[in-house]
């Protein structure tokens, strides 16, 4: 499947604007300082749902009221910032938002879903098999099923990425984390439709190595999840449709540890006074990790915090400095 065209990021940017403002992009000498190189964070922490998907969900859902008006409800499984996305856009066009978390999901996440209008369905361990179950009661009850990865998704998300590239066109090298794909697809399809050379790597989970094992694989693959942090990565199968574009066009894919990833929320903390997620902080853990890498010493790096919905038990955890044991 082919990612979008310049035409429809043009398309998906007036619909994304309509809604909320673009996000802002700052480089913090603190951050910098640590990274030994020149950073630009992209503050998708400052969406109205305070996650990079919201864009995805308004793209898709008004392309949906315009393909099938008759659509009354909608249906996704999800982790949490996927549903707020659709929470968020289906509200706006008057539709039901149904949404499958697994069980021991982010409380607040949950709550934020709720608050939303949506009805919050648990079921499950794991996102895999949240979304089969949100599957079964597409087909059940005649609700329109919303997957993971859609090229109207990735338009949506895409306009953030757009954002940070016509602000600083000569960055070197971009990490994007990987839940289900749609957020690497999207820094590729801005990169594509500008014609730039920015390298993208993708960031997974060392405890959750689905896409890292396909990329290298070129075919889907399947690994256990075990990150207690980084939710948003939590990823048992790699989708198939998001595969094809990350494996023909992504330059590399790296693993970090929740240790990392703690390390990288504390520093958003400690030197921008911005919180992030676990999958938030993703891109900046894997900076961090690879400092000495060709890739990232003295080179001018663009960082996504691509969500900032941390529960505050855990996040006291994180700055508490306490130690993440993460199920093998």
């Amino acid at each position: 499947m082919s990612l979008p065209s310049p035409t429809e990021l043009e398309a998906a940017a007036a619909i994304v604007y309509g809604a909320m403002p673009p996000t802002p992009q700052f480089s913090w000498p603190l951050l910098n300082e640590a990274l030994g190189t020149e950073a630009w964070i992209k503050h998708e922490n400052h969406t109205p749902t305070g996650a990079f998907k919201v864009r995805g969900g308004l793209v898709y859902l008004h392309a949906l009221s315009r393909r099938e008006p008759q659509v009354r409800g909608v249906i996704a499984a999800t982790r949490g910032n996927h549903g707020q996305s659709l929470a968020f856009a289906a509200r706006r066009h008057g539709l039901g938002a149904h949404i499958v978390v697994p069980h021991g999901n982010s409380v607040e996440k949950n709550a934020a879903m709720r608050a939303l209008g949506a009805q919050l369905i648990e079921y499950g361990d794991d996102f895999q098999a949240a979304r089969e179950h949100a599957q079964m009661l597409a087909r059940r009850d005649g609700l329109h099923m919303v997957p993971s990865w859609h090229p109207d998704l990735v338009a949506g998300v895409a306009t953030g990425y757009l954002e940070l590239f016509h602000a600083q066109p000569d960055l070197d090298t971009l990490f994007v984390p990987i839940g289900q794909g749609s957020g690497i697809c999207a820094a590729l399809a801005a990169r594509q439709a500008l014609g730039l050379k920015t390298r993208v790597i993708g960031v997974v989970s060392e405890h959750a190595l689905a896409y890292q094992l396909s990329f290298h694989a070129r075919r889907p693959m399947e690994a256990p999840v075990g990150t207690e942090l980084a939710d948003g990565l939590a990823c048992r199968m790699a989708d198939a449709s998001s595969l094809p574009p990350i494996i023909e066009l992504a330059d590399d894919i790296v693993a970090v540890s929740d240790e990392q990833v703690a390390r990288a929320m504390r520093l958003y903390y400690r030197c921008t006074h911005n919180l992030s997620e676990g999958a938030g902080a993703a891109a900046l853990a894997a900076a961090l990790l690879l400092k000495n890498d060709p890739r990232v010493k003295g080179r001018k790096l663009g960082l996504p915090l691509t969500g900032a919905n941390v529960d505050a038990p855990l996040l006291q955890r994180v700055l508490d400095e306490q130690p993440f044991r993460s199920v093998p």
